[in-house]
């Protein structure tokens, strides 16, 4: 009867101590963020401060939280040589986290290495966490097979998670967040069924902030797409995070209840005041309880 949020961030002094060391983007230079394709962004200490996220846990009533790799910084598209020491870094820091937290592994994209991830997925993790650009069209599903097969053999799920917003225009400072990444998990979404799904079966995938509404455009995809009319996967799940009561409430209309589940963002967005979204007690049940059970185990 665990309330679960799976889709949290939380920087150990691990992954800070191994960004700060370098000097091309991704890095960090005291606690400012230095990023291709994003302004400088500076980081509020205190959010990764573990003793105070338990509190704050704690006071949202969560017995699990899933941290995850930040992937818009890009550590999963680096080469090998350059990624590993982040991603060791990374799960050696979250692997080590305090109850409530777990987390979701992740791995380098750009150079495939499934018996590296196989090792950090030995360490307890709870799935695999791949940048939704990596999963965008037939090729990422080609590159990224032997890593999907691995969840498949292992029965653990794969979250999809926004990936670097390189190539943004220059802009605001909220672009990264409000354009790349919701055209990716868009993308993503489309991708995963014309693509993933064919490829592996047996496969749970959640996606993160309600896959940036895609799952409304069932009614254009019935219009204009393949013609298959087969009903709501029900191994397909979103998370809620930056979204409120109009958005979770439309995508219930179009996915049903059992496919949302409940991700904030913290520390970079707040948590639901009312975990429900205003649909009611069996729905704030469903998405903090029932839905990520079943999304983690496969189990009702």
């Amino acid at each position: 009867m665990t309330s679960v949020d799976v889709h949290q961030h939380l920087w150990t002094p691990s992954l800070v101590a191994a960004l700060r060391s370098r000097r091309e983007p991704p890095f960090l230079d005291g606690w400012t963020l230095f990023l291709h394709g994003e302004p400088p962004y500076e980081i509020r200490p205190a959010d990764h401060d573990v003793a105070r996220r338990t509190e704050l846990a704690a006071a949202d009533g969560l017995g699990r939280v899933l941290v995850s790799m930040s992937a818009p910084i890009g550590v999963e598209w680096l080469p090998a040589a350059e990624a590993r020491p982040l991603l060791d870094a990374y799960h050696e820091g979250a692997a080590a986290l305090p109850e409530p937290f777990g987390a979701w592994a992740a791995a380098c994209v750009r150079d495939i290495d499934a018996s590296a991830t196989a090792e950090d997925l030995d360490q307890g993790f709870a799935g695999l966490q791949l940048p939704a650009n990596a999963l965008a069209d037939a090729t990422g599903y080609t590159r990224c097979a032997p890593l999907l097969e691995l969840l498949e053999e292992r029965d653990l799920p794969l979250f999809v998670h926004p990936g670097p917003a390189a190539g943004a225009p220059e802009g605001p400072g909220w672009w990264p967040a409000m354009v790349p990444y919701v055209q990716q998990m868009h993308a993503a979404w489309f991708a995963f069924r014309a693509f993933g799904r064919p490829r592996h079966p047996r496969l749970r995938v959640c996606f993160a902030l309600l896959s940036g509404l895609a799952p409304l455009h069932g009614e254009r995809f019935a219009a204009r797409g393949d013609g298959d009319t087969a009903g709501v996967d029900p191994d397909v799940f979103v998370e809620t995070s930056s979204y409120g009561p109009t958005a979770v409430d439309a995508v219930v209309r179009a996915l049903g209840v059992g496919a949302v589940v409940q991700g904030s963002d913290r520390p970079y967005a707040q948590p639901p005041h009312h975990p429900g979204f205003g649909l009611g007690g069996a729905a704030a049940y469903a998405f903090r309880i029932a839905n990520p059970r079943r999304l983690l185990t496969g189990r009702d």
